[in-house]
């Protein structure tokens, strides 16, 4: 550019900054102004849930103990090893056991011999007698040996086989196929008849246990539906019907608390593992609740709150939530009245110029 164009170009320059201005205050004045699309709180007809905590629990759990006293030799398996029914798990020390198992045999021995003796001497006596050579007591002598000889040899084999009963519980086995959940003991510590060792459980079946207040026994008992909350295989939550329940007919007398048991089906056991939490949902009849969308509430960590129109703008008002019922919207127990008007994006209500949109601006235009 040559130096007689510059005072050209400041000239032009000049007199479009006036014009340049203009544009650029109302861009900026039109961008001031946020419209946010507004929803009126009412209160609807939807059906009385109530949620409790509950927690997952194995149907078919175990725990193995000791029947016999001794050293632990071996301890084959550890928390979370997948066992098959009859695998070895444990060996106690048997050397006392072993000890036991000789000296019955030894007194089935000579039990069998005292019961040969007193056959021969019962056949020798009867032979004897019927030639006259012995007297009828004599004879029933005999026998009576013969009979305490016979009670002998039952004695010591009844021995025989709790020796052999007291030597088998030196191996403990598994009852059931399933998975060791926790161990108790380890190699080298002393069992004693009673003593866990370790538990064992059953992948499937499995249940949620609910501990639900008496207050509320009535309103669980007429309660139409039940449903536990899980994660499905994509990584999101879904309620899930329980397969059957069933209650423990007592009340806990410290938590004033009655157990419920939801066998939950098969597939459930693919996600949710035993001593996991979940969330449990009880459904009854119909009443009127004051609802927003899910989308109109703000969380921030422990706080949920939502925006409410006031004048030209918006004023932030915290709430209590209850149930969420999905896409008809999230109970609001406490800070809001039926006729609120609440912003449908909470993050865009809560900029500088945010206002609620006219109720013919947020409708759709209708296509002719």
């Amino acid at each position: 550019m040559s130096s007689l164009a510059f005072p050209v170009f400041f000239r032009s320059a000049r007199h479009a900054m006036p014009w340049l201005g203009a544009v650029v205050m109302s861009f900026a004045a039109a961008q001031g102004v946020i419209q946010v699309p507004t929803v009126q709180v009412q209160a609807k007809a939807v059906g009385t849930v109530f949620e409790l905590d509950g927690v997952i629990q194995p149907v078919k759990q175990s725990t193995i103990s000791a029947q016999t006293s001794g050293r632990i030799a071996t301890l084959a398996v550890k928390a979370g090893d997948k066992v098959r029914a009859g695998q070895l798990l444990a060996i106690i020390d048997d050397r006392e056991t072993q000890t036991g198992v000789q000296r019955s045999q030894a007194q089935v021995a000579q039990a069998q011999a005292e019961l040969r003796n007193a056959q021969s001497n019962f056949d020798r006596t009867r032979d004897l007698q019927t030639r006259g050579f012995v007297s009828a007591a004599a004879l029933d002598t005999a026998e009576s040996q013969l009979k305490g000889a016979l009670a002998g040899r039952d004695q010591a084999g009844a021995g025989a086989r709790q020796s052999a009963l007291a030597q088998g519980f030196t191996r403990v086995t598994a009852p059931f196929e399933g998975w060791v959940l926790q161990t108790q003991v380890e190699a080298g510590d002393l069992a004693v008849p009673g003593k866990p060792l370790l538990t064992l459980y059953a992948p499937l079946p499995i249940r949620a246990v609910v501990q639900v207040p008496v207050s509320r026994a009535s309103q669980v008992r007429a309660s139409g539906a039940v449903d536990v909350l899980m994660q499905n295989s994509e990584g999101g939550t879904q309620w899930i019907r329980p397969v059957s329940r069933s209650t423990v007919p007592t009340a806990d007398p410290v938590s004033q608390t009655i157990e419920w048991r939801l066998e939950l089906p098969s597939e459930a056991a693919k996600t949710l593992l035993p001593g996991q939490q979940v969330r449990v949902r009880f459904t009854g009849g119909q009443a009127n609740r004051t609802l927003v969308p899910g989308a109109a509430v703000l969380r921030r960590g422990e706080l949920t709150a939502v925006y409410v129109v006031s004048g030209k703008g918006f004023v932030l008002k915290a709430v209590r939530l209850g149930v969420d019922h999905g896409a008809e919207g999230v109970e609001v127990v406490a800070g809001l009245m039926t006729g609120d008007r609440v912003a449908l994006d909470p993050v865009k209500a809560g900029l500088a110029g945010a206002q609620a949109m006219s109720q013919a601006a947020a409708q759709p235009a209708e296509v002719k």
